[in-house]
């Protein structure tokens, strides 16, 4: 049989957009693409009857259209029109189940998160200090790395908060979650710089570790101007944010020690998949190292 022998897919799909009223323009659109794209797959493989369509085939049109480059989102959002798709067909008895129903989208990769090898911490955080403002950037950079923190618990962290004996700092994380993290012997020096400096602006009954040159506590956003500036200035060629200082450390961490649970612990992650991430940034490295080194593994010159 031929597509001219069947009552035409586009009516019913017509008559289902139709039903769009209380969405978006550009869902409207969006939907109408991507019903578009599902007729011309069906009438390619020479299905022209709803009923034809199983969750095997929608399966193969979303394979179809993640090898031609849609991304997880995109395929969701398909997934969606063409359940809708099918209750509007159920609803006028045109078919009597939903196909699309079962099917999942694939997973979109995790994005790997940019971190600063050795190297780059290293110039990052070589510097002789002059100034008010040299020690205390110095000393929030050294205690970000040197803990793991959030640039939101770097901002929170009162006086009393560090231990500079014990070289411990206690942190408010997420959920008001409290966790004591060690503190490295650099940072501690950094930090004994900073509070002589300290003294001389802060503000009567202050609490704060880390202030402005007017005496009070800073924000985030202030703490990401200055080291990217920073980083700058000391000659990195990448851009860096405070979570690059968070997430080098926990893989610096696992690269020397593969702890991942003391990590986990460290960073202050509830669920250790959380921190598996870092796992994979430490494949990277080690994969990167073998490709270089292993006689078996190098490419031959093209």
């Amino acid at each position: 049989m031929t597509l001219e022998d069947h009552r035409p897919l586009s009516d019913d799909i017509d008559g289902f957009l139709a039903t769009l009223h209380g969405y978006s323009k550009n869902t409207q659109l969006a939907y109408r693409r991507d019903l578009a794209k599902l007729t011309s797959f069906l009438h390619s493989n020479d299905l022209f009857d709803w009923d034809q369509i199983d969750p095997q085939t929608i399966r193969a049109f979303v394979a179809r259209e993640h090898r031609n480059g849609s991304s997880s989102p995109t395929l969701a959002r398909l997934l969606s029109a063409l359940r809708a798709l099918f209750i509007y067909l159920i609803e006028h008895k045109l078919v009597a189940n939903n196909p699309a129903i079962e099917v999942r989208a694939p997973r979109q990769a995790r994005k790997l998160p940019k971190v600063l090898d050795v190297d780059q911490t290293a110039r990052l955080l070589t510097a002789a200090p002059t100034d008010f403002l040299g020690w205390r950037d110095l000393a929030m950079w050294e205690l970000m790395y040197s803990s793991g923190l959030r640039v939101s618990e770097l901002v929170d962290i009162n006086v009393r908060d560090l231990d500079a004996t014990e070289g411990e700092v206690r942190v408010i994380g997420k959920g008001n979650k409290e966790r004591i993290n060690p503190v490295g012997r650099t940072a501690l020096q950094v930090l004994e710089k900073w509070m002589a400096q300290r003294t001389l602006v802060v503000k009567e009954n202050e609490r704060a570790l880390f202030v402005s040159h007017k005496g009070s506590r800073l924000s985030t956003r202030t703490v990401q101007k200055r080291l990217d500036r920073w980083a700058v200035s000391q000659g990195l060629e990448t851009s860096v944010h405070p979570h690059m200082l968070r997430h080098s450390f926990a893989t610096h961490m696992l690269e020397s020690s593969s702890d991942l649970r003391a990590v986990q612990e460290l960073l202050g992650h509830t669920n250790i998949a959380t921190t598996q991430i870092y796992t994979h940034l430490d494949f990277q490295h080690l994969a990167k190292v073998y490709d270089a080194a292993h006689p078996r593994a190098r490419r031959k010159p093209s």
